[in-house]
């Protein structure tokens, strides 16, 4: 009674951070109203297709749809991808040749990049095919304007990747407002540069895309926010023409690119998912800044605070204590609807150095949309949460989580 106490309590004093997400919904959810009828989305578009999967007038329009919503020239969305992972995967693949190279400027990517790229040694990497990669890490949480200005000068750097979620490292996520700075600065010093971003969980946080601020290519998954906890899995990734053509060929082959690719039965899920995205968005947000108020009044570190402009849909708290976090990420499996009955122990994931403690009791499998909560085991001890499809749920699960840290 005493976590459920605290929990009503501090969201009675953080109404008005919680009224201004709901503004925020309401912009991005004309936003998506205003594409599906721009592009005239109709029922005929939810049949499905098979095989090669020509001509689905149903992709097609989804990805129309994608383009009006991130202000972009084309969109690739399908099914084909896997994870956000793998979109960022073929798209450094179609983006990169052998001798170019790749400038990460928000520090190390995201742990399942580091095979991708050769930070660490896989025979199927960019590195493995020459493709160069140099990193230039944040000070004090912002980009390094000096090192970007003299590495761009140097030398020719194909590709710059900005990392906008944080990952699992502990640092602030990027803002929409900062992503626009880094994007001017750069284009001033090198205009052909491809600016890539990887947005996943970032979608619908705020009233502006990367696109619109003059990303290039912008690539996120759709079991994060846009799938609206609908989508069985997939990822999109928009911006230009020429280069969405590029990483169209990668996913499917040279000279078919975009026009292969069946829908396999996924497209209404794929809308329905998106049209639902801004408020299930606005209640994984609701739901990360009650934890955060409520957590900080318990004394643990947390970014963003309550009271902070979000970024991301993530956050973090850092414990420093392994029995705190374990216990903590226990907490909201038991608050889950799939699973709630197990308990989540570290383990050894594919594609992490460290183990892993995950609370992730999703209808999809790794939905992050959905209430999860994992975190690295290794100091300083940071549980990561997001997600939550209602507010509702996402308070109970916070009200769990308390009581078994209390405990």
């Amino acid at each position: 009674m005493k976590a459920e106490k605290l929990v009503l309590e501090k969201e009675q004093e953080i109404k008005d951070e919680l009224n201004k997400q709901e503004e925020i919904c309401l912009f991005n959810s004309k936003k998506v109203m205003e594409a599906f009828s721009e592009c005239k989305l109709s029922a005929a578009h939810f049949a499905s297709t098979s095989g090669y999967g020509y001509d689905d007038i149903g992709r097609d329009t989804i990805e129309k749809i994608y383009a009006h919503i991130f202000k972009a020239e084309d969109a690739l969305v399908r099914n084909q991808f896997i994870s956000g992972s793998h979109a960022l995967n073929v798209t450094l693949f179609g983006l990169l040749r052998p001798g170019d190279t790749l400038l990460s400027i928000t520090g190390l990517p995201y742990d399942t990049l580091h095979e991708v790229i050769g930070i660490k040694e896989n025979a199927s990497s960019l590195k493995s095919f020459g493709v160069k990669y140099e990193q230039i890490d944040l000070v004090n949480d912002d980009f390094n304007y000096g090192k970007i200005k003299e590495t761009l000068q140097s030398k020719k750097i194909k590709v710059i990747e900005i990392q906008r979620s944080k990952g699992y490292a502990n640092r602030r996520s990027i803002t929409i407002d900062r992503l626009e700075k880094i994007i001017k600065f750069i284009k001033d010093i090198d205009k052909d540069v491809i600016i890539m971003i990887d947005n996943c969980y970032c979608e619908f946080v705020s009233t502006k895309e990367p696109i619109e601020v003059g990303a290039d290519i912008c690539v996120g998954s759709l079991i994060k926010n846009l799938g609206g906890g609908i989508a069985p899995n997939g990822a999109y990734v928009v911006g230009r023409k020429d280069l969405i053509n590029l990483v169209a060929e990668r996913l499917t082959l040279p000279g078919e690119g975009k026009e292969v690719g069946p829908s396999l039965g996924v497209n209404k899920q794929l809308l329905e998912g998106l049209y639902l995205a801004p408020s299930v968005v606005t209640s994984a947000l609701k739901t990360a800044t009650l934890a955060s108020a409520v957590l900080e009044s318990l004394g643990y570190d947390v970014s963003p605070r309550y009271n902070e402009e979000k970024a991301d849909i993530v956050l973090s708290i850092i414990f420093n204590d392994k029995d705190k976090l374990i216990k903590y990420v226990q907490g909201i499996q038991s608050a889950s609807p799939v699973d709630a009955f197990a308990l989540p122990l570290p383990w050894d994931m594919p594609g992490y150095d460290d183990q892993v403690i995950m609370a992730a009791g999703c209808f999809t499998q790794g939905s992050s949309i959905e209430l999860s909560c994992d975190g690295p085991i290794r100091p300083p001890y940071i549980a990561y949460m997001q997600g939550s499809l209602t507010y509702e749920y996402g308070k109970l699960a916070i009200i769990k989580a308390i009581e078994n840290i209390l405990d």
